[in-house]
């Protein structure tokens, strides 16, 4: 899968000034608009113009208002993650990926565990649109751990499933990847700097784990290889929101600096 579109950030060797790194930080940084309907995404937006570049639309809002909130996105310049993890027959799924080729968005996610069959086949549907979106495949969700993965019958610790998804998803032709922050460096080492890693279970210094089980702090991630962070609950449940992702590209622009 091509990434013209997007690129991983800027190697840390190269120096950069403080303007630069809160920069390239804001390139990175993906703000979960995870509300129950159109309204109060696009309030949460306007609070939060000024800071971001990115919004991930996921299932509970593309669900309460479809391809709207897409449109809404990108008709005012910002770059859509559109997070809804396809998982179906290759047909299906590859016919779900011209569909969201379509609407513009930029970042599309479907599940690993759908088979290498059905990642090819969104890896053609994608690359027959004439903006096609980087595809990544989703390998273990952040909220899973051992015992979780024991219980639908896979053996192994979470680390071990990352990898053997991710080199299952690279043989069908995909080189961008979801996984924790736990996984990043493995899987930074098999795709190369040409891959596209985007990291959830993001929790800045002192904020709450939620029901996340592999997390770590912006700058971890960002040292470990990760090209683009999303981050949730600790942004848009804040009472300022506009502060507190000041807060994630500060910590992000530190990482970036050194």
């Amino acid at each position: 899968m091509p990434a013209a579109k997007v690129s991983a950030p800027a190697e840390k060797s190269l120096a950069q000034s403080p303007v630069d790194s809160l920069d390239a930080a804001r390139a990175h940084l993906i703000v979960a608009l995870d509300a129950p309907n159109l309204s109060d995404a696009l309030h949460l937006v306007d609070r939060l113009e000024e800071t971001c570049m990115w919004f991930k639309v996921g299932l509970e809002l593309f669900t309460a208002a479809g391809p709207t909130v897409v449109d809404a996105l990108t008709s005012r310049g910002f770059h859509v993650f559109l997070d809804l993890k396809f998982h179906d027959i290759p047909n299906t799924v590859a016919g779900a990926v011209r569909s969201a080729a379509r609407l513009g968005a930029r970042l599309l996610t479907l599940h690993g565990a759908g088979g290498p069959a059905m990642l090819a086949a969104a890896r053609e549907a994608a690359l027959s649109q004439p903006n096609p979106p980087q595809l990544l495949a989703v390998t273990v969700l952040t909220s899973m751990d051992a015992a979780q993965l024991a219980a639908i019958g896979v053996e192994g610790t979470p680390a071990q499933q990352v990898e053997r998804l991710a080199r299952m998803g690279m043989q069908a032709g995909l080189r961008g990847f979801v996984c924790s922050p736990e996984e990043v460096s493995t899987l930074r080492g098999l795709t190369g700097p040409e891959g596209i890693l985007v990291i959830p279970g993001i929790r800045p210094a002192g904020a709450a784990q939620g029901d996340q089980k592999r997390i770590a702090t912006p700058a971890d991630a960002l040292i470990r290889g990760a090209s683009y962070l999303v981050v949730g609950r600790p942004i848009t449940q804040a009472p300022n929101p506009a502060e507190a992702a000041q807060q994630v590209l500060r910590e992000m622009a530190t990482a970036l600096a050194e």
